[in-house]
């Protein structure tokens, strides 16, 4: 298929796609049924399959998942002899965090600066409007070459395994010859990039006491064991003085051999202030994609507005731990329990619980299907596609990987650095939008085309 006539159809669809992305960003769909109604959710997943039905997908069904979110899934037949490709996006979102910070509200899309603003625009609401759109404008040409399943997920941002679970109690529901994953996202603006591998996660939840009850801290303190200074002294040992994790038991000097990420851009991407250097050792590329880190996501103590001279008697915190291919993200988690615990001073009550995991995933860049992809990218760019990591988690993938052994999983997408995913002002970039799905839509036909028949699933 000539690239300019596909081109100029996907150009025409996009008007429509930031319309559907504006509905679909209005719902505020985070799985945290503490913070948000369940219905928002709810409203996104029923949203997103009545738009597979109307594009005439068959078996399309609301996942019922052991998480208690809902996955949403159709079947999209080509001709009999076709491979299967699955297609894949999650609609569950981050919070919006300080939502005065935000200069437009998150969950209503804004075009601003030439970018669309709105929490899930790219990660990754936009990724299952990618998908539509590249399959809309194969159908104007012919049709979709191959059978096409869909699986957009309810949970991904919260890693609590409800679309692994469910897939590996119905392991043929998502077979296919090839896995495209549309969750991450180009390493540059406008440089056409797939992910290679991804970090696992384990998310640990850690509660410190000391006391039966708060004391006051002037009759009391000096003596009395501090829970949050406890807390403090625990979560400082998990890095060391240059900045390197420093969990017990976990290797902490991996090296990347793929691109590499160069200081000041890392700096500019990061937004990092003036004057303040960043932390670790080795590369920039070594420590996102290479080596575990430990993040504090949350800390739970008295806000400073409102404190009392009080010496505390419970503290808690959150901690995310993100580990390379090669390591076990359960392994890990033992091991940062572990390490917890023995950090405590006083002899402090410590209790840890895993509140979510995802395994580390590493994909096989020599694959027939990365060579479809370097042609589509480069005709879609005109550069050639590179190979990045990414330092963030899909649990999903090595779920897939395991279920499917001879399935190739590509991993592209739209959260390029200046897409702020996961902080205030998410943003998408039109431009981007385009040439992912121009990119999508050459993909699935030239894949379509480099396999013999008779090998699909």
């Amino acid at each position: 298929m000539s690239t300019v006539p596909l081109a100029e159809t996907v150009a025409s669809l996009i008007p429509r796609a930031r319309a559907e992305l504006a509905e679909l960003v209005s719902f505020a769909s985070v799985a945290d049924w503490r913070q948000f109604p369940r219905s928002e959710s709810e409203k996104a997943a029923a949203w997103i399959a009545d738009a597979l039905t109307a594009e005439g997908f068959q078996d399309v069904a609301l996942l019922d998942t052991p998480d208690g979110t809902q996955s949403v899934y159709g079947f999209l037949p080509g001709p009999a002899d076709a491979p299967t490709v699955l297609l894949y996006a999650h609609y569950d979102v981050q919070p919006p965090l300080d939502e005065s910070a935000w200069l437009s509200p998150p969950f209503e899309l804004t075009e601003r600066d030439g970018r669309w603003y709105g929490r899930g625009s790219a990660d990754c609401k936009g990724g299952v409007l990618m998908h539509l759109t590249a399959l809309r404008a194969l159908k104007e040409h012919g049709g979709v070459p191959l059978n096409v399943k869909v699986i957009v997920e309810g949970s991904e941002e919260q890693g609590t395994g409800g679309l692994e679970r469910y897939a590996e109690q119905h392991p043929e529901l998502l077979a296919a010859d090839t896995i495209v994953i549309g969750d991450a996202g180009n390493f540059r603006l406008g440089l056409p990039t797939v992910t290679s591998s991804l970090r696992g996660m384990a998310l640990m939840e850690v509660r410190v006491a000391t006391l039966e009850g708060n004391l006051h801290s002037g009759q009391f303190g000096g003596a009395a064991p501090d829970a949050l200074a406890a807390l403090i002294h625990i979560l400082a040992s998990l890095r060391d003085e240059r900045g390197d994790t420093t969990v017990n038991g976990l290797d902490a000097s991996g090296r990347w051999d793929g691109l590499g990420y160069e200081e000041a851009d890392f700096r500019r991407d990061a937004k990092v202030l003036d004057s303040v250097g960043l932390i670790g050792t080795g590369t920039v590329s070594d420590r996102l994609w290479a080596r575990p880190a430990v993040t504090v996501l949350g800390i739970d103590a008295p806000p400073v507005v409102g404190a009392t001279p009080s010496v505390q008697a419970t503290a808690g915190a959150l901690v995310s731990l993100r580990v390379p291919p090669g390591v076990d993200a359960l392994t890990a988690a033992e091991a940062l329990s572990d390490h917890l615990r023995t950090a405590a001073p006083w002899g402090a009550r410590v209790e840890t619980t895993l509140r979510g995991d995802g395994q580390p995933f590493a994909a096989d860049t020599a694959s027939p299907a990365y060579g479809a992809m370097a042609e589509a990218m480069r005709d879609a760019y005109g550069q050639e596609m590179a190979v990045a990591g990414q330092g963030g988690s899909i649990p999903l993938c090595n779920t897939l990987a395991t279920l499917y052994p001879r399935a190739e999983i590509l991993l592209i997408g739209l959260s390029e650095p200046q897409a702020q995913i996961h902080a205030v002002n998410e943003s998408l970039s039109p431009e981007e939008f385009e040439r992912m799905s121009l990119t999508e839509a050459l993909f699935l036909t030239r894949y379509a085309v480099s396999q013999s028949a008779g090998q699909g699933v």
